[in-house]
């Protein structure tokens, strides 16, 4: 059996979703390398959150937050009702959901190494710049103190 140019170009997605990169990640590995992300568990010191979505999120989500289904389903962010709760988010994010895995501290695990983690602020800037962009238009705000609040009484 041959896989037709299409289908390997659909599998490649799939598998660079599975490892949390983008097709342009992988042109630009090299470059990448050495900054943060879902496989690189180094502290990524922003909290932008349009830069940490760039880093963490879109290799799952997509850039334009539309999602992605392949080697398994990744929802769209992008004109998301369940967004309108900040609290659902950051529990997500906090505890991982179905096959996102948890960047919270106190939840994430390594797999192979040291867990990718983000800060209870970068949470909040992600979770605040995801629900203001990609067609969502939720004006209240998650904190920090909030993320940590909530992931205090999740334990």
């Amino acid at each position: 059996m041959s896989i037709q140019p299409r289908s390997a170009r659909l599998l490649y997605s799939a598998i660079a979703c599975c490892l949390g990169l983008t097709s342009t990640a992988l042109i630009e590995a090299p470059a990448l390398a050495n900054t943060a992300g879902i496989l690189n568990p180094a502290p990524f010191d922003t909290t932008d959150g349009q830069q940490i979505y760039e880093h963490v999120c879109r290799g799952c989500h997509m850039q334009d937050a539309g999602g992605a289904v392949g080697a398994g389903h990744y929802p769209a962010l992008a004109k998301n009702s369940a967004l309108a709760s900040r609290q659902y988010m950051a529990l997500t994010i906090l505890m991982g959901r179905r096959n996102m895995p948890a960047f919270g501290a106190s939840h994430a695990i390594g797999f192979g190494g040291p867990p990718a983690v983000l800060s209870e602020a970068q949470i909040a800037a992600v979770i605040n710049y995801v629900r203001s962009h990609f067609g969502n238009h939720y004006k209240d705000q998650i904190s920090a103190a909030e993320v940590k609040a909530l992931d205090q009484s999740a334990h």
